[in-house]
């Protein structure tokens, strides 16, 4: 194995990758503000005015939550060709782009005067968020990267720190804008918090790119996958379903933990709190994959942390008291979802160098936010099929042994 290969770097990319990125600094800075407010306003002011505009409109609860739902799977669907368009020219045109048609589905949502205005409004926002969220703002650090992990785990470790605290700042906001204006006319001033996320594209993604497409003659006679060494379309495949399984287990998780916990006995306010520590441990986790876990090969650490949701999946089945050691599990189960986030953006890159970055993370992004999109149904779904949500974090626990499984069955890999 090379040098640049055991970095994540390609044959191809090798020699430009150790030169610093002018202008990355501050196109770091410019992206964990606007992940913040990309998340903060796209993602988690919903959850707080969806009980409103149901009150407020007549429209079933169930279809709002539909109508969200569908604008993450249009996001995971978009999420290809924005990866495609920033391996060719770079981030900064489709991230304004994005920043722009973010406003205007946020406006459209305010104006809705009908369910299928609503809906239409979230399929916009959902291509918006294919090209504002996670996915694209970790192929543009990728690519400026190159093959400098250290420099890639620092940029990314930022910006998923600052991001990960959209809910703890948008959460309250919301709701206070939503006590003195209502609800069309909070979506209303979210917008125009978020039209601030345009000119700051505009402005800070200038660092000079250098395409990641690898070129049409490199590809497989087929088209479908792309080589960049040796990378291996099966193999990626097998990566993609993987993380799409843990994924699941992860925010499905997430989702289901109060009614778990409230359902055993814990009062809504524990529950909540609980599921407040787990945030807390979210950070921890982001914190602590630089230092110890990125010094694992990518197979090695990504099924560790997959053995990690296990465990403590597997736990909260079993254990909903104490108080004390229930909060202790929903700090070690956010730990593992904080790091889960960082191996998820480093996957593709840390086995097969920065070639065709965006289209792959965005296939792999995209199959994990489609996932994930129904985790609220399945989990109530397997609740009411299973009797309880004891068996179903079970079945959620078993769901992430198979991924686990799944990437050790790999042969002849050469990143263990």
């Amino acid at each position: 194995m090379t040098g640049a290969r055991q970095a994540g770097i390609s044959p191809g990319t090798a020699a430009a990758a150790s030169a610093p990125v002018p202008g990355l600094s501050r196109a770091v800075a410019v992206l964990c503000a606007t992940e913040i407010v990309s998340w903060g306003v796209l993602f988690y002011a919903f959850p707080v005015l969806a009980s409103t505009i149901s009150a407020d409109e007549g429209w079933p609860m169930v279809w709002l939550v539909a109508a969200f739902t569908l604008a993450l799977v249009v996001s995971g669907g978009c999420g290809i060709w924005v990866g495609r368009r920033i391996d060719r020219a770079g981030p900064r045109t489709v991230m304004t782009a994005g920043s722009a048609l973010a406003v205007a589905s946020v406006v459209a949502l305010s104006a809705a005067p009908s369910l299928q205005w609503f809906f239409a409004a979230w399929m916009t926002a959902g291509a918006a968020m294919s090209a504002t969220l996670y996915a694209p703002a970790f192929a543009a650090v990728t690519g400026w990267s190159g093959g400098d992990a250290v420099r890639r785990v620092r940029s990314l470790t930022a910006i998923t720190l600052v991001a990960g605290l959209a809910s703890t700042v948008f959460a309250p906001v919301t709701a206070l804008l939503l006590s003195g204006l209502g609800w069309r006319d909070t979506y209303l001033a979210l917008a125009g918090v978020l039209l601030l996320t345009v000119p700051l594209h505009a402005w800070g993604l200038r660092p000079q790119w250098t395409s990641t497409s690898i070129p049409p003659a490199a590809r497989d006679e087929g088209g479908s996958w792309q080589r960049e060494g040796d990378f291996d379309g099966r193999a990626f495949a097998r990566l993609v379903v993987a993380m799409a399984l843990a994924g699941f287990a992860v925010y499905a998780v997430v989702i289901n933990l109060v009614p778990l916990l409230t359902g055993n006995g814990l009062t809504t306010t524990q529950a909540a709190a609980a599921l407040g520590v787990g945030g807390v441990g979210q950070v921890v986790g982001r914190l602590f994959y630089g230092p110890v876990l990125s010094r694992l090969g990518p197979t090695a650490r990504t099924v560790t942390t997959i053995a990690g949701v296990v465990a403590t999946t597997g736990a909260l089945a079993v254990w909903q008291s104490p108080f004390a050691l229930v909060c202790a599990l929903t700090f070690a189960s956010g730990t593992v979802r904080g790091v889960f986030t960082l191996i998820q953006a480093t996957a593709v890159v840390d086995r097969w160098g920065v070639g065709d970055i965006g289209h792959r993370n965005g296939i792999l992004t995209g199959a994990i936010t489609v996932v994930s999109a129904f985790a609220p149904w399945v989990g109530a779904l397997l609740a009411a099929g299973l009797g309880s949500y004891d068996a179903t974090f079970t079945l959620l626990a078993v769901v992430a042994a198979a991924s686990m499984l799944l990437l050790l069955s790999e042969r002849g890999r050469r990143y263990a």
